[in-house]
């Protein structure tokens, strides 16, 4: 799950990560549900199931378990609040870690 706003640059630039050759590729492995936090007014309960936006930030990213729906990370540290900072490698090896 990817959490996150259209309003918020990191949130753009790691989308654009998630488009890159290496990163897409991963991706294809995973069902991604994207989910508009708008300027934290929105999809707030769907949000607070997965992740602490307070801690992480946006974008925040949850990986599930696909057979129990469990949560297996959450970036409540805030991993990814500067996303814009990141190489591409850096958000495969995210990718890669939780497959």
């Amino acid at each position: 799950m990817d959490f996150g706003a259209d309003w918020c640059l990191d949130c753009r630039v790691l989308t654009t990560r998630f488009k890159q050759p290496g990163a897409s590729a991963l991706l294809a492995k995973y069902h991604v549900v994207k989910v508009n936090v708008g300027e934290f007014d929105r999809n707030l309960d769907v949000a607070e199931r997965y992740v602490d936006l307070n801690t992480s930030g946006i974008p925040a990213l949850a990986v599930l378990d696909s057979a129990s729906g469990r949560i297996k990370v959450a970036t409540n540290q805030g991993e990814f609040s500067s996303a814009r900072s990141m190489s591409a490698a850096q958000v495969e090896k995210f990718l890669t870690r939780w497959l």
